[in-house]
């Protein structure tokens, strides 16, 4: 005789299956296939996780992918992997630090010299540390403030003329619902007050986010006479490299294990509405917002045009830059 334990097991399994079923139904997916010959497009950190899975579907629809990669040697073996897969569009594997300026700088002058235009840059790469790290850039800023925000603020600035050149053109700047935690204390920009705090969370990480979420603000206002269209994601919680600094014990991996398959995507789940904010022409009028699930996502926070503008000008000043745009 079957033990009943069995029935609950089963049932239990079944339950599983079929809410994360009706979970995939609305997290959305990019409906576009059309060709991407001829059109270039560069994502930070595509050798991993939600970068990796953007860069091969623009790829799978022909795209030229400047793949803007830390590890080089990484990258190399993602587009093996791909190429393994998809034999369409051409990956071009570029190295990129973000946490450092001078990184910037240089791969910025290079795609200016051998890229005529550039149509879609995904300001994608992120990094998640705990305080307990006392981490930062190569530059002395806090990490996830220096590359999470600063780094991509920089990058983008370097690149805005040719991106004008190129209209239409678009940003897509991943951001996360983390935002609606963040704070942005410009007292407290570089973690001068709260390294020693204790949190299961990282607070500078939700903060960066949110000064994500005011550059994407503010460069769609700059780029309004300009035909480079500005987009904020919130891919969603995804199965990622992201947390890899994190320590944790097999006891928390076993809490966590039943959270993850109810709720947590997949990289390429998470990778859709980036997709679908840099390739889909019915948002060619819809700058300056917030997509989630690949539609319009209002968040839990207020946004103030007075800050987004206050950021931009701090931000010109801890980068040196001299190329914002305007």
């Amino acid at each position: 005789m079957i033990s009943s334990w069995y029935y609950v097991a089963a049932s239990v399994v079944l339950f599983i299956v079929y809410y994360r079923k009706c979970r995939e139904c609305v997290w959305g997916r990019c409906k576009n296939t059309s060709s991407l010959q001829d059109r270039v497009f560069i994502v930070t950190g595509a050798n991993s996780g939600i970068g990796k899975e953007t860069a091969k579907e623009l790829a799978k629809r022909k795209a030229t992918v400047v793949m803007a990669c830390r590890n080089m040697q990484n990258a190399k073996n993602v587009i093996s992997e791909i190429r393994h897969q998809i034999s369409n569009g051409e990956l071009i594997p570029m190295e990129l630090d973000l946490a450092s300026f001078s990184s910037i700088r240089e791969f910025a002058a290079e795609i200016l010299k051998n890229f005529p235009k550039i149509h879609v840059l995904i300001n994608n790469a992120g990094v998640y540390r705990p305080l307990r790290d006392r981490a930062f850039t190569e530059d002395g800023f806090e990490i996830h403030f220096g590359v999470n925000y600063l780094g991509h603020f920089l990058l983008t600035n370097l690149l805005i003329e040719r991106l004008k050149e190129s209209a239409p053109s678009r940003v897509v700047i991943v951001t996360s619902k983390l935002l609606e935690s963040g704070v942005v204390d410009f007292s407290n920009l570089n973690g001068e007050k709260c390294l020693t705090i204790k949190t299961r969370m990282n607070p500078f990480y939700s903060n960066s986010k949110l000064e994500n979420m005011y550059f994407g603000i503010e460069l769609a206002q700059r780029m309004k006479e300009h035909n480079v269209n500005v987009y904020m994601v919130c891919p969603g919680f995804a199965y990622t490299g992201l947390f890899r600094h994190v320590k944790r014990s097999l006891y928390h991996y076993i809490l966590f294990m039943p959270m993850a398959l109810l709720f947590l995507r997949t990289a390429n789940q998470a990778a859709q509405t980036v997709l679908h904010c840099a390739i889909e022409p019915s948002l060619a009028n819809e700058s300056g917002h917030l997509y989630r699930n690949c539609e319009l996502y209002e968040p839990n926070k207020q946004f103030s045009s007075d800050i987004a503008h206050e950021l931009w000008e701090k931000s010109v000043e801890l980068t040196a830059s001299k190329e914002t745009a305007k």
